[in-house]
């Protein structure tokens, strides 16, 4: 077994585990702790809206105050519970949320980065359409992917992933990377390994390296510019989406084929064995067709 096969088995088994079945979303640890959270009393008059944080916490990329208020904020709109045109007073943020006027200003610019608001001379701080959205950004595809969207996020992710994954599988038959090669099959072998141990955790992120790594040696830049969306895909899944949802060994034996195709430069194996792996959605079948059997 390879040292970083070692290295990432050995750092899981101190790890929750234990396979997620149907229902069990919130087992898997997107958030810190309640008590690392901002805290956000119910708001009275108006505003009070501001004042419903109850949803699940997203995986902020932010640290400390910060970023759980961009989290916070951001679950917000993205809900539905602050709408368009919704104006965003600082002062009002920083008294609610007891936090200072660096954290809502930063944590606001943060925000207006992600299309979420805009900041305009005389007019203030509103919450923008979702037409102005970023919905490429990592942290909006979760929050959308853990609010009311979840089923349409989800279904979108999926199609994004057939456009994406297949032709990176075939491109990155064509190069020929040893040391890139090796570390995707430690990936399927710790993969197997965590199928048999019952442990989700180490399971799911040697998922998310190989198909990482896969479209890293696919040598297409903005192929590669995309690879967040497959890594939110990986994040959030928790429905019937791809074969990837839950740890199974069908889902490990088409890593596998993937690598195997990989190694031998076959690009249409590989291809086919990545369209394989990402079982098709009934929503989806209407964008692509289901893999033909080869």
């Amino acid at each position: 077994m390879s040292t970083l096969a070692h290295t990432m088995m050995t750092a899981a088994r101190s790890a929750d585990s234990g396979l997620a079945g149907p229902g069990e979303l919130d087992r898997y640890p997107y958030a810190g702790s309640p008590a690392d959270r901002v805290g956000a009393p119910v708001w009275d008059g108006p505003d009070q809206d501001l004042g419903r944080v109850g949803r699940r916490p997203a995986g902020s990329r932010g640290r400390g105050l910060h970023g759980q208020l961009v989290q916070q904020l951001g679950q917000m709109i993205v809900s539905g519970d602050l709408g368009a045109d919704r104006p965003l007073v600082p002062e009002e943020i920083g008294q609610r949320f007891e936090v200072s006027r660096t954290v809502v200003r930063e944590s606001l610019r943060v925000l207006e980065a992600k299309g979420l608001v805009s900041a305009r001379p005389n007019v203030g701080t509103r919450v923008r359409p979702v037409s102005d959205w970023n919905l490429l950004d990592p942290d909006i595809i979760e929050w959308r992917a853990f609010g009311p969207q979840r089923d349409d996020q989800r279904r979108e992710l999926s199609e994004m992933r057939w456009t994406i994954e297949p032709l990176a599988a075939r491109l990155a038959a064509g190069h020929g990377r040893d040391d890139v090669q090796q570390r995707l099959v430690d990936m399927v072998e710790i993969m197997g390994h965590a199928l048999g141990q019952g442990d989700s955790i180490t399971f799911s992120r040697a998922d998310a390296e190989f198909h990482s790594l896969l479209i890293q040696l696919a040598g297409n830049r903005m192929l590669e510019h995309l690879s967040g969306i497959v890594s939110a895909a990986l994040q959030v899944s928790g429905g019937p989406v791809t074969g990837c949802d839950r740890p199974n060994e069908s889902a490990v034996a088409h890593h596998a084929r993937i690598a195997d195709a990989l190694a031998a430069g076959d690009g249409s194996g590989a291809e086919a064995a990545m369209r394989q792996l990402l079982v098709v959605h009934p929503e989806v079948e209407r964008v692509v067709p289901a893999p033909r059997e080869h």
